[in-house]
């Protein structure tokens, strides 16, 4: 689920089936997927910045949806960054980092949820070896590499998500 058109493209490169959330309910969309059981399994990838197709911040949003989206006994994710505080939010809530969350639908549903940083210790040696055997190509993703002084391009870019600016390896000797 994306509204980015470069980010859905990339997602139907590896096979993925590209869902614009500002054009089809995503909700109802995993539903009719899946002959209304929701998925086995979801990812809420985006955080407290998450907001809905008008631009409105709804740092609840996605995490919501994805209760929704997913079946019953299924098993949610949650890798997007909520914060402790967020004194910019758009709701008392959020600024004390905490979002309205649909918890009697979760419970219903018996879902399970895993949450938190990755553990990059845990997994950098076994990741950095599938690559270098030719098991994982991540760099599909890489949209751009640059010389560490255009970092702040980069960054303002990416931020701005900018249309065709994904990933940027910053290379600190020149490019």
């Amino acid at each position: 689920m994306d509204r980015h058109s470069d980010r859905l493209k990339l997602a139907e490169q590896i096979g993925a089936i590209p869902v614009d959330d500002s054009k089809v309910d995503p909700v109802e969309f995993v539903k009719d997927q899946t002959m209304g059981f929701g998925a086995d399994r979801g990812c809420e990838c985006v955080g407290y910045q998450a907001h809905d197709p008008s631009g409105n911040e709804q740092p609840n949003l996605t995490l919501n949806r994805l209760v929704d989206s997913v079946r019953f006994v299924g098993g949610l994710g949650v890798v997007g960054v909520f914060l402790p505080q967020d004194p910019g939010a758009p709701d008392e809530l959020a600024k004390q980092g905490q979002v309205a969350f649909d918890y009697g639908n979760y419970w219903f549903k018996g879902q399970t949820m895993g949450s938190g940083q990755c553990p990059v210790k845990k997994y950098n040696r076994a990741l950095r070896d599938l690559i270098a055997g030719g098991k994982a190509s991540p760099s599909f993703l890489v949209s751009h590499e640059l010389p560490l002084d255009k970092a702040p391009e980069a960054y303002r870019n990416f931020d701005d998500r900018v249309d065709g600016w994904t990933k940027v390896v910053l290379h600190p000797a020149g490019t």
